[in-house]
């Protein structure tokens, strides 16, 4: 299992966010139930389909595991996650 953290420092409700990935959904969903980060921080409808976590949260997350990822990663990483999502949703009459 591949998880990805970028580095992005998007400011938000007075904290600091950034982007978790993986190479499928089921992994990224399985990963982000086993460290305890809520569910509502799925973004199904963004570019790419990603958690947002706090940058306290991505110290946890690369403790258990996840990739500190560049640019070019999380958007090769996005980009399967998107296609995944969309194929998904075409066998599920979506």
């Amino acid at each position: 299992m591949a998880i990805y953290v970028d580095r992005a420092k998007v400011s938000f409700r007075g904290q600091e966010w950034c982007h978790l990935m993986a190479d499928t959904l089921d992994e990224l969903h399985y990963f982000v139930k086993m460290v305890g980060i809520d569910a509502r921080l799925f973004h199904q409808s963004a570019s790419y389909p990603h958690y947002d976590i706090t940058l306290s949260m991505r110290m946890i997350v690369l403790a258990h595991g996840a990739i500190d990822a560049d640019r070019k990663m999380i958007i090769r990483c996005g980009k399967k996650l998107k296609q995944e999502l969309q194929l998904s949703q075409i066998y599920l009459g979506q």
